[in-house]
């Protein structure tokens, strides 16, 4: 009767460590899946913002295309472009903007 008894707390032990060991490990997998959650989430919001930017560069170069070829427009050279600041002008400038605006 107690090598019975004794044997069935050694199994008792060993299943008590089993489960100890189990839910041990749930807890490490459910970490890493929330990880992998987080990761996933990051992602989504990486390719929206991949897909986004690459919708703006086709709609900018349709806009370019059709400009180049339906309109006969194309890109001015180096001395035709002016840098104007968003400050105050005085009257010469306004002036100077006046006559480039007529070619």
């Amino acid at each position: 009767m107690f090598k019975l008894n004794l044997s069935l707390i050694l199994i008792l032990v060993v299943c008590a460590l089993g489960v100890v060991s189990v839910q041990h490990e749930a807890r490490k997998l459910k970490m890493a899946l929330e990880n992998e959650r987080k990761i996933t989430r990051n992602l989504e919001v990486e390719w929206g913002r991949l897909q986004l930017e690459q919708s703006t560069l086709i709609a900018r170069r349709h806009i370019e295309n059709a400009a180049i070829e339906q309109l006969n427009m194309e890109v001015p050279s180096a001395n035709h472009v002016q840098i104007i600041s968003a400050g105050k002008l005085n009257d010469s400038q306004w002036a100077e903007l006046e006559h480039a605006e007529k070619f």
